[in-house]
């Protein structure tokens, strides 16, 4: 889809638009727009959902590193019920706060220059998902984390990560290192679901054509 609009994009030429050209460069960029909302509604509608991070092994959220050291002792100690409840309790919390993402990543599409839109269409393959980044990285993290603390209480995360904590408290090395502050660390991971998922659509909006699913797109990327 994207390729096809490279091709459009061709009469991205400054200093020479006339008023048609005009036109089709507002219809190439609509289409672009488009696109990228539809595809990245999509990739918030999988994350979203019950299972979206937990049964994808691209972005399911492991314990931390502190974390699953102690993980690993305790399933030796026929504790892993713990340890899994913790993990998919993580999970859920970047799950619930998905959602909250739609807003932020539209109005970053709605506010794209031409200018933006030209890199992207002239890109590499991941343009729009490093565009994504840029302009939101810093807004969804402050949107995430205080959802995401709250769901980590809500799911129990932080009760089972003191649980964890209590369990191995006194294991040398190990009990004295388990200092996590897991509001970030979930809302870190969250964030890198999510732009991978971004950067999963983006591919399949540049090689798909079935994509194609508007009266817009199919003008756009017929040409």
């Amino acid at each position: 889809m994207l390729d096809d609009l490279k091709e459009a994009g061709k009469t991205f030429m400054p200093g020479a638009e006339t008023a048609d050209s005009t036109l089709d460069t507002n219809t190439i960029i609509s289409g672009l727009k488009e696109a990228l909302s539809v595809g990245s509604q999509r990739a918030i509608d999988t994350i979203g959902q019950t299972d979206g991070f937990l049964a994808n092994p691209k972005i399911r959220i492991p314990l931390p590193p502190q974390v699953e050291q102690v993980g690993g002792l305790m399933r030796q100690f026929g504790m892993s019920g713990l340890a899994d409840e913790f993990a998919t309790s993580m999970n859920r919390a970047a799950e619930e706060a998905a959602p909250e993402a739609t807003n932020i990543v539209i109005n970053a599409i709605k506010n794209m220059s031409i200018e933006d839109a030209k890199q992207i269409l002239n890109g590499p393959d991941n343009a729009a998902t490093e565009y994504f980044k840029t302009k939101t990285s810093d807004q969804l993290s402050t949107l995430f984390r205080p959802t995401i603390e709250n769901s980590l209480d809500q799911v129990g995360s932080t009760r089972y990560y003191n649980q964890l904590s209590d369990q191995v408290s006194d294991v040398p090395v190990v009990g004295q290192n388990l200092n996590v502050d897991l509001p970030d660390y979930v809302t870190e991971q969250a964030l890198n679901g999510l732009f991978t998922m971004l950067a999963i659509e983006e591919k399949k909006i540049r090689e798909n054509p079935a994509a194609r699913s508007t009266e817009l797109l199919k003008k756009v990327f017929s040409q």
